[in-house]
């Protein structure tokens, strides 16, 4: 691989989503619609195993994501899909719906206003008696993870310690972070100088891809974590991304996941949001310093 910064050839990559997921299979007929009664209890089971709340107006977004696994195990129904999920028949089928019902779109550098606040207003008063930590809790297929340690890498550079760990509720999704190996389509946000220096593009078989460099996959780690659950010993955190997932949660699920992160967050440690989430009625733990960015008190 060379340098990613030069675009030309790159070729289109489909996303891992699952499409219309009502696509026929040879010889298997296509599922009836979901009924009120089955979409009920995936609702009650994706909340109860990952605290999101799937509004009633979500069936289409269920049908899609689930309706081509019901072709490709032989299911007739939507609540027979979801009896084969409860009783393991299929190893792996249940993950498999996880990844499918929790991963949402993600890119490099999203609401890049962060990261301008973290390289200009953090970093340069970082304490430097320990290694800076940064957590994406909700971290998907790794871009934010990677543009953290971009920003990072140019900030502090590769001299200083420093990590970024990714966390996410989706096996699928982590086997893409821990490679690092992304189609080009998904470098449009990323800055010319970055890809220069930080991404390498693919050649020959791997044309149309770029990786990230072996000096910032050495410092992000992923691991597979259910922020509705007690979090396992993942240590303390100078900066913590919540973004885009507090949006699925109901208001008692929010502070419950809310305070977990708390509990693994440095005195005075900084949390940042999505612009369409704020902490109001959440938690009263932080000082609001700006719009999505918020201080432990």
């Amino acid at each position: 691989m060379k340098s990613a910064s030069d675009r030309d050839g790159a070729g289109s990559v489909r996303s891992g989503m699952a499409g219309n997921g009502r696509a026929a299979v040879p010889g298997v007929a296509a599922p009836a619609p979901i009924t009120a009664a089955e979409f009920a209890r995936f609702q009650s089971w994706l909340h109860r195993i990952s605290g999101i709340s799937l509004a009633d107006h979500k069936k289409t977004l269920l049908m899609g994501r689930l309706g081509k696994r019901l072709a490709a195990t032989g299911m007739h129904s939507y609540g027979d899909y979801f009896d084969l999920l409860m009783n393991g028949a299929r190893p792996g089928e249940l993950q498999l719906a996880i990844d499918l019902l929790t991963t949402n779109e993600t890119y490099f550098f999203r609401e890049p206003a962060h990261f301008d606040f973290l390289a200009t207003q953090i970093l340069p008063h970082r304490r430097e008696i320990d290694p800076l930590r940064i957590w994406s809790a909700a971290s998907s297929s790794g871009e934010e993870a990677y543009t953290a340690s971009m920003v990072l890498a140019d900030t502090l550079g590769l001299g200083q310690r420093w990590q970024v760990f990714g966390s996410d509720l989706s096996a699928r999704v982590l086997d893409t972070a821990r490679r690092g190996h992304y189609p080009m389509t998904r470098a449009e946000k990323i800055p010319q100088d970055y890809l220069k220096r930080f991404c390498l593009k693919g050649t020959g078989p791997q044309e149309g891809t770029f990786l990230m460099d072996r000096s910032l996959r050495e410092r992000v780690s992923f691991a597979q974590i259910n922020l509705n659950a007690n979090l396992p010993d993942i240590g303390m955190f100078d900066v913590v991304f919540l973004r885009n997932v507090m949006i699925y949660f109901n208001i008692e699920t929010k502070r419950q996941v809310v305070s977990r992160i708390i509990a693994h967050m440095r005195p005075r440690a900084w949390l940042f949001v999505s612009h369409s989430e704020n902490l109001n009625g959440v938690t009263d733990q932080f000082e609001a310093i700006k719009p999505s960015i918020y201080r432990l008190k």
